[in-house]
């Protein structure tokens, strides 16, 4: 296995920095070769658009700085128009499962949502509070500004949620997983 190539991927999935543990940990390899990986994709990623963030015991990618034109470009067009179909895929996944990991979303949506989760977050259509079963996640749940916008009291009060929320609950009792 191409350690690199594996740590890239991680990295890229993930959306949010990860220590240099669980990157040990997940690729089943000593923090040692993670770490001379970590500088080799460094290297790799050199003059590229996306860079390597190294932060105490944390690794992350991010936008190359040298972008940040065009990046900063983008975010302004992505808030100066309405919800994508993409924020609007990712709000219907929030309101109607919620509340959910970026995991979960990303894996009903097909894709990574992170840029998603953070127009919305910023937007203040959607929080984050910490996942009491994994301190390494969040669960994100719609805002009151949220409700606010929707022009309704509480969750139970958009159309069709209740019908949705006892058929997710059925069929989550079904695969006997636990509920967020």
């Amino acid at each position: 296995m191409d350690l690199t190539a594996a740590i890239e991927a991680i990295l890229f999935i993930s959306g949010e920095p990860v220590t240099i543990f669980r990157l040990a940990k997940l690729i089943q390899t000593s923090e040692e070769k993670i770490r001379e990986s970590l500088e080799e994709l460094a290297k790799m990623l050199a003059g590229r658009g996306i860079t390597l963030l190294l932060k105490d015991d944390l690794a992350a990618l991010a936008t190359n700085p040298e972008q940040a034109g065009i990046v900063s470009k983008i975010a302004k067009e992505e808030f100066d128009r309405g919800l994508t179909r993409a924020a609007l895929e990712t709000l219907s996944i929030i309101i109607y499962n919620g509340p959910v990991t970026r995991p979960e979303i990303d894996f009903i949506r097909g894709v990574n949502s992170s840029f998603t989760i953070r127009n919305l977050m910023i937007r203040g259509l959607i929080e984050r509070s910490p996942n009491p079963k994994d301190a390494r996640a969040y669960l994100y749940r719609p805002s009151m500004q949220l409700l606010a916008f929707l022009g309704v009291e509480k969750l139970d009060s958009i159309p069709q949620y209740a019908e949705f929320r006892a058929e997710l609950d059925e069929y989550l009792g079904q695969l006997k997983i636990d509920e967020p």
